[in-house]
């Protein structure tokens, strides 16, 4: 069997392939279909007794503002992973995932926001190169103005809702936002 691949000098053209419905980028020499799919985006509410890690961003979009420990999921990695490496790479923190606390839909912007609940075994961290502070907050203590993504607040809220609890059904965007 043959597997055709793209070359470096082929071009892409936008097109309905055979058997499709959608418009994808399709090789001009070889037909081979470039499939843009959602980005998957992984992250924790991590907690320590009863206070929620947070970093402040140092980076853009959202550059200041707060947000929980999260990121792009990379290759390879299951989503349980890519939470716990986002929550080392920004916060320098060892969580241990728990479960699914909520999946989110941004479809104007391609993602889904895969949201667990995680626990800090102790109370060491530092800002990590996407940071600029790192704090644990009781929930009193929130920065809700300050909060950097809708996500993030959904999560947060979601979270409080399930404190205490082993067993419940995973969140999704709450109303009105399922289409946003």
């Amino acid at each position: 069997m043959t597997i055709i691949q793209p070359q470096l000098n082929d071009t892409f053209s936008k097109k309905v392939p055979k058997g499709d419905d959608h418009e994808r980028l399709v090789c001009d020499t070889c037909d081979f279909i470039h499939y843009e799919n959602p980005k998957l985006i992984v992250g924790c509410v991590a907690t320590y007794q009863d206070k929620i890690l947070l970093c402040k961003r140092a980076i853009q979009p959202q550059k200041g503002l707060w947000t929980l420990p999260a990121g792009f999921m990379e290759l390879g990695e299951n989503p349980e992973e890519g939470a716990a490496r986002e929550a080392w790479e920004e916060a320098q923190a060892k969580v241990t995932i728990k479960d699914l606390l909520a999946v989110y839909t941004v479809k104007r912007i391609s993602q889904v926001h895969l949201f667990y609940r995680a626990e800090l075994s102790e109370p060491v961290f530092s800002a990590g190169i996407e940071s600029m502070d790192v704090q644990l907050f009781r929930w009193t203590e929130i920065p809700w103005k300050f909060l950097a993504f809708p996500s993030v607040t959904w999560a947060l809220k979601d979270y409080e809702k399930v404190m205490g609890s082993k067993h419940f059904a995973p969140f999704s965007n709450p109303e009105p936002y399922k289409d946003i």
